[in-house]
């Protein structure tokens, strides 16, 4: 049977010990054993007589650190610290998917209240009802569907007084697929996650910053003689339209390359972003800008370099591209296109190697001419 007496003694014992020696701990034989991985005893409470009283383990000097049961029991209580980020740079500059969406609402918001435009692909038209004509341009900011109605998207060409607006809409807003636009949102159901937005009002913020604003020089940002960057809305055999800062404007095939094209859209597609020459503004009429541009004056003129490459009255080997009214054109190295006469023998095929025998060179003009005195068809 435990004497209470024997307990208090060893007690007094162990605090006398303790205050000798304050720079260490002291712990109850049942605290070491479970640091040690042993079980205490267990005492019978049958055995134990009912008028013994466990002593009071006030007066025992213990570490709060050195049991494990008091450990775990504050590790649990104590709520776990988020997870912080290792970024490469002083900000983070990846978005959670939870930022993402709170910076994707922020943008429409800010659209919708400040007049911000906006930058999407249309990646989609959508017919409303039963008419064809009643379509809309759908763009995705994020998880929000973005929404254009057609008399939104695209202007009628200047002029047009005919009574088949809508399906003229539609035709252009289809040919527009795949485009980069700018827009402006003009309201916003969160809750469906749906916008509705407008990109001819986004085209005039465009036009009034870029074609009416005088810079630090004193002139246009958009003038005559001024690389810029336009946008390709459209492409047909013809030439492509492009979006350049809020006006569509066409450029023809023959602006397009100082080599022979024969259909833009082997080289050009919508979406695509070109290098431009502006040719000339017409600033007269606010609300129809007319400007005429052209990609390869954007750039040097491959041909001046390829001439030096030739001399007159020597042969060349070269591919036949075209048979027209005018000759045979033949292609010699460095995308030179040489103008030949029909040869006697007969009109030769496309693809056909022929030989020239160069006749003439107009630097200025960039232009080549020749005759046929050979031609290799392969069989």
């Amino acid at each position: 049977m435990i004497n209470q007496e024997d307990v208090l003694e060893t007690g007094a014992a162990l605090q006398t010990e303790a205050d000798q020696f304050p720079g260490q701990e002291f712990r109850s034989e049942e605290s070491m054993l479970r640091r040690e991985g042993e079980s205490p005893p267990q005492t019978d409470p049958g055995a134990a007589s009912s008028d013994v009283k466990a002593p009071d383990p006030g007066f025992l000097r213990r570490s709060d650190a050195g049991s494990p049961s008091q450990s775990g029991t504050a590790a649990g209580s104590r709520k776990k610290a988020p997870k912080s980020v290792v970024t490469i740079d002083e900000q983070p500059s990846v978005e959670t998917v939870a930022e993402k969406a709170k910076s994707d609402l922020l943008d429409l918001i800010e659209s919708m209240k400040s007049r911000r435009v906006l930058t999407g692909i249309i990646q989609g038209i959508e017919e409303l009802g039963d008419n064809p004509n009643n379509s809309v341009a759908v763009i995705y900011h994020g998880d929000y569907k973005i929404v254009i109605p057609m008399e939104e998207a695209v202007e009628l060409p200047a002029g047009f007084s005919g009574s088949n607006g809508d399906e003229i809409r539609h035709m252009m807003l289809s040919k527009r697929l795949g485009a980069e636009v700018d827009y402006i949102v003009k309201g916003l159901d969160q809750e469906a996650n749906v916008a509705v937005a407008s990109r001819l009002e986004a085209m005039r913020a465009k036009r009034k910053a870029y074609y009416f604003k005088i810079g630090l020089d004193g002139n246009y940002l958009i003038r005559e003689g001024v690389s810029a960057e336009a946008r390709v809305v459209s492409v047909i055999r013809a030439g492509i339209f492009v979006d350049l800062f809020g006006v569509e404007t066409f450029i023809t095939v023959r602006e397009l390359s100082y080599q022979r094209l024969l259909d833009a859209s082997s080289q050009f597609r919508t979406g695509q972003r070109v290098l431009v020459r502006i040719l000339t503004v017409d600033r007269s009429n606010r609300n129809h800008i007319k400007v005429s541009a052209s990609v390869k004056q954007a750039g040097v003129n491959p041909l001046e370099r390829a001439l030096r490459m030739y001399t007159v009255g020597n042969k060349y080997v070269g591919t036949v591209t075209m048979v027209d009214a005018s000759g045979v054109f033949v292609a010699l190295d460095g995308g030179v296109d040489c103008l030949c006469t029909h040869p006697k023998r007969g009109r030769p095929p496309r693809g056909a190697q022929a030989t020239v025998r160069i006749l003439g060179i107009d630097h200025e003009a960039s232009r080549i001419w020749g005759s046929i005195t050979h031609i290799a068809i392969a069989k």
